[in-house]
Order: structure tokens, then sequence, then C-alpha cells
């Protein structure tokens, strides 16, 4: 067994298969609860599922992992000869998933780092890959923390959905903001700030509002190095024709990741779901 510090994150960093395999990050699942069935997220229910129960408006809610599925994940980390384990979650603004690590790393047999990124999908995906080349590098604990904490701090993430009602549901955003969308039949075009979803402009219309998510991810992404990931949910068509766009226009771009959100993240915010995770390198 080989001496290393491990990472660990959630299924909500959505990052993929191939690029957890080769650095050796441990995903532990959220759940969906999809009428009376309890589904882990990215093996027993699909972004397409999720999305045809939320248009057939069936009720759909999420859990976080209990503490001894932490404790069960850092374990079988340790027993792969890990001195040190780095834990990286979702907003804690979001999910008690930051919570149940807590109580499990208090009883893991190896020393548990556990942060509350304040990011989720490739926002939280960056910062767990930064940490694993921290880590690779040879960096212990301090250093593969830091690096993951400066990730997450320069990175920033904004997103349009077509409906707020989603995100309302599963108070995730204020009722007064909902209802002040759909009484305007506007466009929200959403970010990431402080670990809460915020509004950030709204627009009159879905076309004008993905425009205008194209031109903030320009803006903010500058021209130095930098990584971008574009989300969606059951709008693939758009995703790529964002990504594209960006391609163009974002002279720096080092990696452009594309994918759909998992059935977590899109239980609140609905199928149209477009999103851009900008981390500058």
């Amino acid at each position: 067994m080989s001496r290393h510090v491990a990472i660990v994150t959630d299924s909500t960093a959505y990052l993929p298969p191939q690029t957890m395999e080769r650095h050796g990050i441990t995903a532990v699942p959220l759940t969906v609860v999809l009428g009376d069935q309890a589904l882990e997220e990215g093996t027993e229910i699909s972004s397409r599922s999720l999305a045809s129960a939320l248009q057939k408006r069936r009720s759909v809610t999420t859990s976080r992992p209990g503490p001894e599925v932490f404790a069960a994940a850092y374990r079988a980390v340790a027993e792969t000869g890990a001195t040190g384990i780095v834990s990286l979650h979702l907003s804690a603004e979001f999910s008690g998933t930051y919570d149940a690590a807590v109580i499990a790393a208090k009883e893991a047999p190896v020393p548990v780092r556990v942060i509350d990124t304040g990011m989720v999908a490739m926002a939280l995906g960056f910062s767990a890959l930064a940490a694993a080349e921290a880590a690779e590098a040879g960096g212990g604990l301090d250093e593969a923390v830091a690096a993951a904490e400066k990730r997450a701090a320069g990175t920033s993430a904004f997103f349009y959905v077509d409906t707020l009602d989603y995100l309302r549901r599963g108070g995730r955003i204020g009722a007064a903001q909902a209802l002040l969308g759909s009484a305007l039949a506007v466009k929200p075009i959403l970010q990431l700030d402080g670990g809460r979803i915020e509004m950030l402009e709204k627009v009159r219309t879905a076309s004008k509002a993905i425009a205008r998510l194209e031109e903030i991810v320009a803006e903010r992404a500058g021209s130095g190095a930098v990584d971008i990931a574009v989300h969606h949910l059951a709008a693939p068509d758009g995703a790529e024709r964002l990504a594209e766009r960006l391609r163009s226009r974002v002279p720096g771009l080092v990696d452009l990741h594309v994918s759909e959100v998992g059935a977590v993240i899109g239980a609140h915010t609905g199928p149209g779901l477009l999103a851009a995770v900008i981390a500058p390198r």
C-alpha cells in the first residue's frame, strides 16, 4: 500500500469518472427521494429519469449521506494506505452533507480535514482536483487543503433556470424572489455567492438570458489561464452552443468540461438549466 493523502468528495462534484479514477478521488453519494423510493445519485437514478419525473410533477426531494456512509468511505480509503484524508463538500447552505462528514471524521482511523467549499457541481469538482494535484506533488494535508481552498476562493458559478419554482420548493431561494420572477415573467440569471444562491440579473426572454450568461462568463474569465465547466439538465444542445461560444471568446481557456448535472442538483433547478463554472488557474 502506498502512503498518501487521499481526496474524498461527494456526488454533486460531477467529476468525470475517468478523472476521479486517474486521481484516486472517492465520491460519497447523496440520495434522491422519488415518491417513496430512496435512490443513490450516480448509480440508481439518471439525470434523464429525474428530468422526466419533474416534468410529470412527481414528488422529488434530496437527502444527505448519513455519517455512517462517510465513516465507511474513510475506512476504505485508509485501508489503501492513506495517511490522511481531505474531504471536500458542497456548500453547507445547501445540504447537511458537510455536517455528516464532520461527525464521521471524528472516528476515522486517519486524520480527516473536512472542508465546506461553499460550492457545488464542477465548482466543487475543480477544488477536489486542486487538492488531488497538490497531494500528488507530495503535499501533506495542509498543502492539499490550502490548494483546494485557494481554488474555491477564485472560482465563480453562474446559471440560468427556466423557472425559480424548483429552487423555491427546495428552500434554496426565497419565496419572495421566486414570486417576483413569476409575476414579472422574467428569466433569472443566478450566481453562487457566499455559499448561497443569489439573484444576479433578471432578463425578459430565455434567449436574452442565455446570451447574457455567455457575456458574464466571458467577462469573468478574462484573459488569464482558466478552466470552465458548462452544465445543463435536459438541455444538451444549449450547453454545446454555450461551450462553443466560450471556446471562441475566452483566450486563456485551458480545459472546458461539458456535462449534465446529476439528479440531486437537477431536482433543485429543473429541466432547462444552463450553468457555467469559471475556475482561474
